[in-house]
């Protein structure tokens, strides 16, 4: 056998050695299968959920896939225990050739274990707290909830029938009079939230056809027409479409995509469209407190896939850095969709302004989202008429040419 070693790169030249690789992997990725299966067997209450798979997978690193490769090649744990001189040549061929990263254990779980392509993504601007093991999660409810089957009975309502703005603007001086500038619309209408539903704490069951994201739009349209925006606020039931039309939850967004469009077309006005959601996360991570008072985490989620990427991209940062001035710690920051097995256009090749916002997690209440529909408003109508400042200005010069 030869060995080669130069600058902390190892090369290993035997062809016995490289099917000893191979071997190694694929008893990994067996074994990957045997544990999915294994929990895919479970009674539902003691399955894992793909959050505790991927929250178990960041405790991977590469050098225990390194060393697990050693058990099988013993080449492998003959090199020096500093893992920082990893031979960086041999992780990049390896990625290279099978799209597996030895740092990233996803990677490769990725792949292999249904939904757990909804951790893909990538952090573009990150909040406060932001990280790749925190990234909101998209879950699709059983076909009983999506149906409307079973539905939980609902509690604590008392006080949700109006919305309520704890700051309100003076008398605008602006206004967008009788135009709606701002459609507000709502791909996945039924999420819904743990506190509202009685007896219902497994997250993947938050869904309700009454009580839901929908409601988040009754405050937003207050407290952006206190500001002098006219807005939209579609409340199609998406999912009963989807209901009568015999199609799954994956076709959420290409239902709501024809919504948009009829839409667009009978009102010339609209120039912004927010799809608003619910992430599927705890409270701890979608949760945080300003000036004494709790208020529901905004994360800003842009389709990769669409050839506006940019543009909405650049609308979400703007209205991060707005928040983070005035609200420091409110939104997670703006994440970017281009995973293989997610949507990744998410209707944002409708409009260079489109953007998809979480709007706290499946442990929020409506007091905590009310608090950061105001927030979002706020900062919305700061950056709108400023832009519409900007449009004036460039058309009066034109206009003098």
């Amino acid at each position: 056998m030869k060995n080669a070693r130069t600058n902390g790169t190892f090369f290993i030249v035997q062809g016995t050695s490289l099917f000893k690789i191979i071997a190694a992997l694929l008893l990994f990725i067996i074994l990957i299968f045997s544990i999915s299966g294994l929990l895919t067997s479970l009674k539902p209450q003691y399955r894992l959920m793909s959050l505790s798979v991927n929250q178990a997978a960041t405790n991977v690193n590469g050098e225990l896939l390194y060393q697990l490769m050693g058990w099988e090649n013993h080449h492998f744990l003959k090199v020096e225990n500093n893992w920082a001189a990893t031979p960086t040549l041999t992780n990049l061929v390896f990625k290279l050739s099978s799209n597996i990263n030895l740092n990233d254990p996803r990677s490769l779980l990725g792949r292999e274990l249904p939904g757990f392509y909804q951790f893909d993504g990538k952090i573009l601007v990150a909040g406060e707290g932001t990280n790749y093991t925190n990234m909101p999660i998209e879950s699709a409810p059983p076909i009983e909830i999506m149906k409307a089957e079973r539905e939980a009975a609902l509690q604590n309502l008392e006080g949700l029938d109006k919305p309520t703005n704890e700051n309100p603007s003076t008398t605008p001086g602006q206004t967008t009079g009788n135009r709606q500038v701002v459609y507000v619309y709502f791909s996945h209408n039924r999420e819904s939230y743990l506190p509202y539903l009685k007896g219902v704490t497994n997250p993947n069951l938050a869904y309700h056809s009454q009580i839901n994201v929908t409601k988040i739009g009754d405050q937003l349209k207050t407290s952006l027409s206190d500001r002098g925006i006219g807005s939209f606020i579609d409340k199609t039931d998406i999912q009963a479409n989807l209901n009568k039309k015999g199609w799954n939850f994956t076709k959420s967004y290409e239902e709501s995509r024809s919504v948009v469009q009829t839409a667009m077309a009978s009102n010339k006005e609209l120039h912004y469209f927010i799809d608003i959601h619910r992430d599927s996360q705890r409270k701890e991570k979608t949760t945080v407190s300003i000036d004494g008072k709790p208020y529901a985490k905004l994360a800003f989620i842009i389709g990769g896939k669409n050839p506006n990427y940019e543009k909405n991209a650049k609308l979400a940062t703007e209205l991060h850095n707005l928040l983070q001035k005035k609200y420091k710690g409110l939104s997670r920051g703006v994440m970017v969709k281009n995973a293989a097995g997610s949507n990744s256009i998410y209707n944002q090749n409708l409009s260079s302004n489109a953007i998809l916002i979480e709007f706290g997690g499946v442990d929020n209440t409506f007091e905590e989202l009310n608090r950061s529909a105001d927030a979002l408003a706020e900062v919305f109508s700061e950056y709108y008429w400023q832009a519409e400042k900007v449009n004036q200005d460039v058309k009066q010069s034109t206009d003098k040419q």
